[in-house]
């Protein structure tokens, strides 16, 4: 398997950059995808929605981050094929797409009448031009995700057809983000301040260290914006966010502070909405190294970790995983059984291997809670463990953990969806080593079936999680604030991309 299929550190870092806005999101009190309906809608009307994470510039195909996913896609900018927030893939661009049964193949047929902001037609040439780039350009986010291609065409103005070299069962989902994004090929304006593309908003202003204005695009295909626009502010102080909406600064706060939940809890004309997403918390284990070369230190590590006690901890912000494949992504299955909360078996798998009195070190980024690691030395302790714990700023977790592997236990989000790659990857900082896990992994990206997908990506999960090469300590649930009046906001995978093409304000 080409090593251009694992995701690459720069692919990495824009998936640590939305744990940094992560570690703040957290579960709430009513549930759904949406808000749903209430009175008529006012089109002149502008929501303002506070975020976490500011962009530090706007050029979608070379800057890491997940605060231009956030923003851009979906509203601004749009490929031939698009995301929900449950991570359904849809048509977007295209009116419809086929695969070839050999899974060589994928034909996509565009929609007319498509504009860019500046007033440009949307040509077949310019989804040719805008995916070739992607994959031609080293320096481009996400090139590696068409490393299977090995042709873009359009045989006539209405098509697009793809060649590849093997099949690869991710190449929709990697077309839905940063990969498949459409761009004019004749534009001349600065990426880096501006944006031209062909969503339902058009990008307004940015006011660096303040907000990002988007204005309904009047030309747009597909149905108007409902509102006349949505402004974004940033709050990076949890208590600043939570005042924002109880003032009215804001009509909707996302990623809400779940240990602060109660100082929105009953205000009139506030609702708090809980979402479901991919945010793996995981303790990662330096598997490379002793002890945990010893399978019998990792499952006693594991079984002496109540998970339970873990999100209570952080206001009840997940739900409990036990394994690498969160609900939302394909080959999941329930694995919470696997290696589940037993001190006593985990004190007798430690005798065993000869590792009682054992000495270990958690090192994690210190935007994480400092709760998580209290919380772990805790029940640590309590089967002969001694942790000692270090929060280091984000910079150095980086070159330590993820560069230089010098780590024994570490806490990460792993935040990014379809991300099962890293555990069929033996160079990742992880150091897990599975001969067979990686050929389910390339068998997985192989087929042409989902059913044959899912079940191959299941398999190798089961075996990641029987190894047990680390613990996943809780897939986070996210809480948003949401002003009555404002509906079609989506409250689930918030921290990855936001939709507006529904949204309302009465």
């Amino acid at each position: 398997m080409s090593s251009a299929r694992f995701p690459l550190p720069k692919r990495l870092l824009a998936a640590a950059s939305l744990a940094v806005a992560t570690a703040l999101v957290v579960a709430g009190c009513s549930s759904g995808g949406t808000t749903g309906e209430t009175g008529k809608p006012d089109a002149a009307a502008v929501v303002n929605v506070g975020l976490v994470l500011e962009p530090t510039d706007l050029d979608i195909r070379t800057t890491a981050g997940i605060a231009l996913d956030q923003v851009l896609i979906d509203n601004v900018y749009q490929g031939l094929v698009g995301r929900t927030s449950t991570n359904d893939i849809v048509d977007v661009l295209a009116t419809k797409h086929t695969v070839s049964s050999d899974g060589l193949t994928y034909t996509f047929t565009l929609h007319q009448g498509v504009r860019f902001h500046d007033g440009a037609d949307l040509t077949a040439a310019d989804v040719v031009w805008s995916l070739q780039q992607v994959k031609d350009t080293a320096t481009f986010q996400n090139t590696a995700d068409l490393a299977a291609v090995k042709s873009i065409s359009s045989p006539d103005a209405d098509t697009v057809v793809l060649k590849l070299s093997e099949p690869d069962s991710n190449l929709l989902w990697a077309l839905s983000g940063r990969a498949g994004l459409v761009l004019e090929e004749a534009a001349t304006n600065d990426l880096k301040t501006t944006a031209n593309g062909t969503g339902p908003y058009t990008l307004a202003s940015w006011k660096q260290g303040d907000n990002i204005q988007l204005k309904r695009f009047s030309d747009y295909w597909g149905t108007k914006a409902k509102v006349a626009g949505v402004t974004f502010r940033y709050y990076t102080q949890a208590s600043a966010a939570i005042n924002a909406v109880i003032s009215g600064d804001v009509d909707v706060q996302t990623a809400v502070d779940a240990t602060l939940k109660s100082q929105l809890t009953g205000v009139d004309g506030i609702s708090l909405k809980s979402g479901k997403t991919t945010d793996k918390y995981t303790l990662a284990f330096n598997n490379a190294e002793a002890p945990f070369t010893d399978i019998r230190v990792r499952k006693a590590i594991r079984e002496a970790i109540d998970s339970k006690a873990i999100i209570t901890a952080v206001g009840g912000s997940g739900v409990e995983q036990g394994g690498p494949i969160p609900e939302l992504d394909p080959g999941y299955d329930d694995l919470t059984s696997v290696d589940s909360y037993d001190p006593d078996d985990a004190r007798k798998l430690l005798k065993a291997a000869g590792a009682t009195n054992l000495k270990l070190s958690l090192t994690y980024a210190n935007f994480y809670p400092a709760s998580l690691g209290d919380v772990l030395t805790s029940q640590l302790k309590k089967v002969g463990i001694t942790l000692t714990v270090k929060q280091t700023d984000f910079t150095t977790w980086i070159n330590n953990v993820l560069v230089k592997h010098d780590y024994q236990l570490s806490i990460v989000n792993h935040a990014e969806s379809h991300d099962f790659g890293n555990w069929a990857n033996p160079k990742y900082y992880f150091g897990y080593d599975n001969t067979k896990v990686q050929e389910l992994y390339a068998e997985s990206l192989a087929a042409t079936d989902q059913t044959v997908v899912d079940e191959k990506l299941a398999e190798a999960a089961k075996i990641v999680s029987d190894d047990a090469a680390a613990d996943w300590l809780y897939t986070a649930t996210t809480l948003t604030a949401i002003h009555d009046g404002v509906t079609g906001f989506p409250t689930s995978s918030t921290s990855a991309r936001l939709d507006l093409a529904n949204l309302a304000k009465s």
